[in-house]
């Protein structure tokens, strides 16, 4: 057979989604792809953003600086989302792949942060040296981007399909944070526990479940309409209820500036090179996280999971993934990614056309150059925001489900499945376990997506392959016994 027609049928081997109601190349009427585009902001809003909160935060910033870092987050988020869906020579996977702010950089952050106020340090030397780390560390994708091809057999289906399913099952523990609160019903418990908005509280709950069902029983409609909508009309019924109760808080708007001006290196770039290990560690870690966020995105869009077309979509999104967190250091913001909630939002409305990314990117990047605009999502209450993403975790990690499914799940696979699984949900449920090691270390084996993850990785290279005994026919049976 001819390499072009093997090469087809590699190409040709694409995942069965639930039916789309748009492919990858379809284009969605205008009101339809916005209404799909603004439920991926709101999925991608909270994630975005609560980096940065929680970096500045530590930091002490004044509001100025800490909007302008917000709105950088959701800037380069905007414009990383329309280098993605676009494809730019050989940058972007060409997929609809959502750009948000990294969670796996925060505790790393967190630490030097901790470490550098008590040795004195300004707030402002401080990030310098962090977007110092965060910029030259941004090369480790770019240049990993470009040796993917040489390692076919080492991201098989059984490594990308655990990673995927550690995706979706490690982010519930998220979902679940932010149906019962998120940080500020948290701190709110402290104060006050008996209080409607603290932490866990009823009142969260019933927010948090009634999103739940609307956004399922919508996703699971056979009209168009509802199932496109499912997330967006799941917050908006959350929101009104919120702002029935009296608990939707708009007091932070009047603080946030009216526009932000990009300006490049803004907190200028430190370096040292004891610190960048750890980060290097992560951002090789978070490359490996990438493959399985791309290959779900491919696996729910209805695309090709192995091939050329697949390694295609890898190398770039992942050359991607370096260029856009080498912008978001010199604009002033934090690594990002393509993260895993977005892919829920595929299977849940059916939409998996890339067109729907360039209304995505300018709403974010609109987002980011007025905060005002976004402070009106951040009114909503979070245990709102968790109704609706906790279904889409729980279908990324269907997703990878169905990689797996076409795994053949022999003792060896079934022993590595076993292992990282274990490894990741292990350290995922308690974290706290992990903390005698050394903190570069911990950095990365608190993510228990990073860790189950690289435990496939590994095993998947060192655990032998058994070789199968030859079936014997009932013919050659019969003559031995002759």
């Amino acid at each position: 057979m001819a390499h072009t027609e093997v090469q087809a049928l590699n190409d040709s081997e694409v995942s069965t989604p639930p039916r789309l109601l748009y492919n990858l190349n379809d284009k969605p009427p205008v009101k339809d792809a916005l209404f799909a585009a603004f439920q991926h902001v709101c999925a991608i809003f909270i994630p975005v953003v609560t980096p940065g909160l929680l970096i500045t935060g530590a930091l002490g910033l004044d509001p100025n600086q800490s909007s302008y870092i917000l709105g950088m987050s959701l800037f380069v988020s905007g414009l990383g989302t329309f280098i993605q869906v676009h494809q730019l020579g050989p940058v972007g996977s060409g997929l609809l792949a959502v750009q948000g702010t990294s969670f796996a950089f925060v505790t790393p952050i967190l630490a030097v942060v901790t470490t550098s106020l008590q040795s004195g340090k300004t707030p402002e030397q401080i990030l310098s040296l962090v977007m110092g780390l965060c910029f030259f560390g941004s090369f480790i994708p770019i240049i990993l981007s470009r040796f993917l091809h040489l390692t076919r057999k080492i991201f098989t289906p059984l490594v990308t399909g655990t990673a995927v399913t550690l995706i979706g099952l490690c982010l519930i523990k998220v979902g679940m944070f932010y149906m019962a609160g998120g940080g500020k019903a948290k701190a709110i418990a402290v104060k006050m526990p008996d209080s409607p908005q603290s932490f866990g509280s009823l009142q969260n709950w019933a927010l948090a479940l009634t999103v739940f069902t609307i956004v399922g029983v919508c996703s699971a409609s056979p009209n168009r309409y509802l199932r496109m909508g499912s997330v967006i009309i799941g917050l908006f019924v959350g929101l009104i209820t919120s702002l029935c109760m009296g608990i939707a808080d708009f007091s932070m708007i009047s603080t946030l500036p009216i526009i932000n001006v990009p300006i490049p290196f803004r907190f200028g770039l430190d370096f040292d090179l004891v610190t960048f290990i750890g980060f290097a560690v992560i951002y090789i870690a978070l490359t490996l996280e990438v493959l399985g966020d791309i290959t779900a995105t491919s696996m729910v869009s209805g695309e090709p999971i192995s091939g050329h077309i697949y390694m295609k979509r890898l190398k770039g999104g992942i050359l991607g993934d370096g260029i856009n967190s080498l912008m978001a250091s010199i604009l002033g913001s934090f690594p990002i990614v393509t993260p895993a909630q977005n892919n829920g939002i595929i299977q849940l409305t059916g939409v998996g056309s890339r067109y729907v990314g360039y209304y995505i990117a300018a709403i974010l990047t609109f987002l980011g150059l007025f905060p005002v605009v976004g402070g009106v999502l951040l009114a909503i209450p979070t245990s709102v925001f968790g109704g609706a993403i906790m279904l889409m975790f729980g279908t990324v990690a269907v997703a990878g489900l169905n990689i797996l499914r076409e795994v053949e799940m022999d003792n060896r696979s079934f022993v590595i499945l076993a292992i990282s699984l274990a490894a990741g949900l292990g350290v995922t449920s308690l974290p706290e376990s992990l903390e005698h090691f050394p903190s570069a270390v911990r950095s990365v084996l608190e993510s228990g997506i990073a860790t189950g993850s690289i435990c496939a990785l590994v095993l998947n290279l060192v655990v032998p392959i058994a070789h199968k005994e030859p079936e014997i026919s009932e013919a050659e049976i019969v003559m031995e016994s002759e």
